[in-house]
């Protein structure tokens, strides 16, 4: 078969791999100047580009019985593929990543099988329009004009770039779930986030949507001028961003004392406990124990705190909240060129899972980003975009 590939990113070069190890004439439309463009910044240039606690429950989409059969049908042979590719990798922490810690490893071990395998790669070729006629593919490009006997779109998703993928499947009559930014930092409605900014703490966090608790985290937070950042933050934006398109009220109560478990009553007795243990330190010494001197300096601001306040003259009860349930309301996210990925996108319906064919259009397959299938931060996203890619890749009847 004549097989092109729209996308010369993460899955569409796995699936070009795929297709032309079964024999298939294989060319790569890609419309920046080199191929993996973005697979380069991946984990801050790293790639983390698996994860050892693979588990359905780190993917999200509106229709989960789709991402299982294509997570069960898959999820072995990631590794494989990487090992054939030559890849060494490194295990930190269940964190899969080249054992050069750098993306640029991965990219040119995909580049150099390209190359041996002879797939065509056509660099700077921006498809505008495609079209389907007497069973062949038409896709035009803005200088030239392609022909295939079937097409694999890998075009990416709107985060940190642009892509027609969306646009061209809506001619193809597919339907799309509204995308929005996941992965993401968080800015807040208050004014003095300055005083914490460049704090990372480890805390848990409970995020509220109309006052209802939807989902919980924990891990590092960081503390930025204009609100929250870090990767269990990113965790929860996907949910604060889709919630924040349908006006709904998005609010996070940080706990940056997580290591005591007990009540917040209990806590208000450990503290004062301390407090009367300790007549020689100040209440901000007793705090500054646990917690960074930004996040003291936030709290007193809040109360209204003298420095040498006394425990006795303190609002005890609205303290350990603000330490136990900081709260933190979300105003909006950062934009998709902040994104590591996005919400939504191609409903899964719309494909068959076992083969990643459009149910609407014969020979048409979607893999990625591009489809409604996002992840936790740690490796999830680049796990879907390769698996999804080796299930287009492969000849199917």
């Amino acid at each position: 078969m004549d097989v092109l590939v729209i996308g010369g990113g993460a899955s569409g070069l796995v699936s070009a791999i795929i297709s032309r190890e079964n024999n298939n004439n294989v060319t790569i439309l890609e419309q920046n100047e080199k191929l993996g463009k973005k697979l380069l910044i991946t984990g801050n240039g790293r790639c983390n580009f698996w994860n050892k606690d693979q588990d359905i429950t780190k993917y999200h989409s509106s229709d989960l019985d789709s991402v299982q059969i294509i997570y069960v049908k898959k999820k072995d042979e990631v590794l494989k593929f990487f090992d054939d590719l030559g890849i060494i990798y490194k295990n930190i922490n269940g964190y899969y990543y080249p054992f050069t810690l750098q993306a640029q490893t991965l990219v040119d071990a995909l580049v150099k099988k390209i190359e041996f395998l002879k797939i065509n790669v056509k660099l700077q070729e921006e498809v505008i329009d495609i079209k389907k006629e007497n069973n062949k593919f038409i896709v035009i490009t803005k200088d030239n004009v392609y022909y295939a006997d079937k097409v694999i779109i890998a075009t990416g998703s709107l985060a940190q770039s642009s892509t027609k993928g969306y646009d061209l499947l809506k001619k193809l009559g597919h339907t799309i779930k509204p995308i929005v930014p996941s992965l993401v930092p968080l800015e807040g409605v208050s004014s003095y986030y300055k005083i914490w900014q460049g704090v990372r703490s480890e805390v848990n966090l409970k995020l509220y949507e109309d006052n209802m608790l939807i989902k919980e985290e924990q891990g590092e937070i960081q503390l930025t001028n204009y609100g929250v950042s870090g990767i269990c933050i990113f965790n929860l934006s996907g949910l604060v961003t889709e919630g924040l398109t349908k006006n709904k009220t998005e609010e996070i109560k940080i706990d940056f004392a997580p290591w005591f478990k007990e009540s917040k009553q209990e806590f208000l007795k450990y503290l004062e406990n301390r407090c009367q243990e300790n007549d020689f330190y100040s209440l901000r010494d007793i705090l500054e124990e646990f917690l960074n001197k930004k996040i003291v300096n936030v709290i007193y601001h809040i109360l209204k705190l003298n420095n040498d306040v006394a425990w006795s003259m303190v609002n005890q009860e609205k303290l350990v909240e603000l330490i136990k349930e900081f709260p933190f309301k979300v105003k909006k996210s950062a934009d998709f060129s902040k994104a590591q990925v996005c919400r939504g996108g191609i409903f899964l319906s719309e494909i068959n899972p076992n083969t990643m064919e459009s149910r609407l259009v014969k020979n048409l397959f979607l893999t990625g980003e591009l489809l409604d299938v996002d992840g936790d931060c740690g490796g999830y996203n680049l796990g879907f975009a390769w698996m999804s890619a080796l299930i287009a890749g492969e000849n199917h009847d």
